[in-house]
């Protein structure tokens, strides 16, 4: 049982060491080599894990995807605010986490842009990530427009699909700044546009 317990710890903090690494570096300049030093963790551990560093990856970007949905059912799931809030709410905490790691971007969105034009692997995998965000926030944008907040003939899941694409350059444009200012201006315009349409 200890040993399983030593193993599970062994993992996880190749995990989450890999998470602000893949954001610093990519995917192509993570060393196993420097994730190992910084971990202290022996090659042998690494490979009793994951398979190879593209299963690392692909596993940390699963770790990245629970922290979403626990920050989605966190601000989408409290009814005691109206659903434009809740949804906005979504944006303003991952925003926070971005200040937190120095404006590095989202994972998603770095991965992304570096890999889908050579990992067929890599690329479904973010698609489906990006597709389970959109189909919560439709279904927020959905009560919004039965609630009236948003006008009656709105197409809850473009809303939603256009709102993830525009957070994705905003996070660009916040991480080649290093500040903010891209994702405030993003997150007004949209809902300034959302509700006078």
């Amino acid at each position: 049982m200890a040993t399983m317990q030593v193993m599970h710890v062994t993992k996880q903090r190749l995990l989450d060491a890999g998470l602000p690494m893949l954001l610093a570096h990519g995917y192509n300049d993570l060393g196993i080599q420097a994730l190992l030093a910084a971990t202290g963790v022996p090659k042998g551990s690494f490979y009793h894990h994951f398979e190879d560093k593209e299963d690392f990856a692909l596993q940390v970007v699963d770790q990245y995807m629970r922290g979403v949905h626990d920050a989605l059912d966190g601000c989408l799931g409290d009814t005691s605010r109206p659903p434009l809030e809740r949804v906005r709410s979504f944006f303003e905490t991952t925003q926070e986490h971005y200040r937190e790691e120095g404006y590095m971007g989202c994972l998603l969105g770095g991965l992304g842009q570096e890999l889908s034009g050579v990992s067929e692997v890599f690329r479904r995998k973010i698609e489906e990530c990006f597709s389970e965000i959109v189909e919560q926030l439709t279904v927020c944008l959905d009560e919004a427009r039965q609630r009236g907040e948003i006008p009656a003939g709105s197409d809850a899941r473009r809303m939603a699909s256009l709102l993830v694409d525009c957070w994705e350059g905003a996070a660009l444009r916040s991480r080649l700044r290093r500040d903010a200012a891209p994702l405030d201006a993003m997150l007004d315009f949209f809902f300034r546009s959302v509700v006078a349409s």
